[in-house]
């Protein structure tokens, strides 16, 4: 057997190696997001989020940045609840203080908070880490910081991600998918209707706020998108 083809069979393995290590560390695809100002009755983010449950979803990060942390940590309870009925994994967005605190099962960490590298030596394994990030420098960064898991994006134009600048678009999402060895959940813009491409992209999964917490029937609109998700 020629040389060349020997290395083309090693490569092919070492990459099927690496995509079943990527695909088996998470259980779902559709990751929730919160935003309680997104809700008709600013006070009922858990009976909405408790409706996203129902319909299958699996993740949800706490991303209520505004509260002081004595409220944050109330909520944050009361989220650990539902999730843990609906057996749900929990983040909670920046703090891995309050992650701990509550039992969640990870942080999700933004491109201004302590790095994942830093988090990881303080949690160990307690936690999931995942990280926010907006371009291929950053995503290689977070994985090679020790990240579970990455959102990216804007993928798609959205209101929410403005201060990020134009939306990055689905082949630069197959780019970091493909170049990326942890999973990659696209962010921003991303609705029911644009679930088959960013699918195609290689993306793992979806990460969502609006499209769910801003639905009719959220239990509806969340059984749709795992449809689609195919989970």
């Amino acid at each position: 057997m020629k040389k060349d083809s020997i290395q083309h069979i090693q490569h092919s393995a070492f990459s099927i190696q690496k995509t079943k290590h990527r695909f088996s560390t998470l259980d779902y695809r559709l990751y929730l997001i919160t935003d309680r100002k997104l809700i008709a009755d600013r006070y009922l983010l858990t009976a909405a989020v408790r409706q996203a449950l129902i319909g299958g979803v699996k993740a949800v990060q706490l991303r209520e940045k505004d509260l002081e942390t004595r409220e944050l940590l109330k909520l944050a309870y009361k989220m650990r609840e539902l999730t843990v009925k609906y057996d749900a994994k929990l983040f909670i967005n920046d703090r891995f203080d309050i992650a701990l605190a509550v039992g969640a099962d990870g942080v999700h960490l933004t491109q201004n908070s302590i790095t994942a590298d830093a988090v990881r030596k303080a949690v160990k394994n307690k936690l999931l880490i995942g990280v926010s990030t907006h371009s291929l420098k950053e995503a290689k960064e977070a994985e090679k910081a020790g990240a579970d898991l990455i959102t990216f994006g804007p993928v798609y134009k959205t209101p929410s991600k403005l201060k990020y600048g134009k939306p990055l678009g689905i082949d630069v999402l197959k780019d970091v998918s493909r170049k990326i060895n942890i999973p990659v959940f696209a962010l921003g813009g991303v609705k029911s209707e644009n679930i088959d491409a960013v699918k195609k992209s290689g993306a793992y999964g979806v990460a969502m706020i609006s499209e769910i917490l801003c639905a009719d029937d959220i239990k509806a609109k969340t059984r749709e998108i795992i449809n689609i998700l195919g989970e």
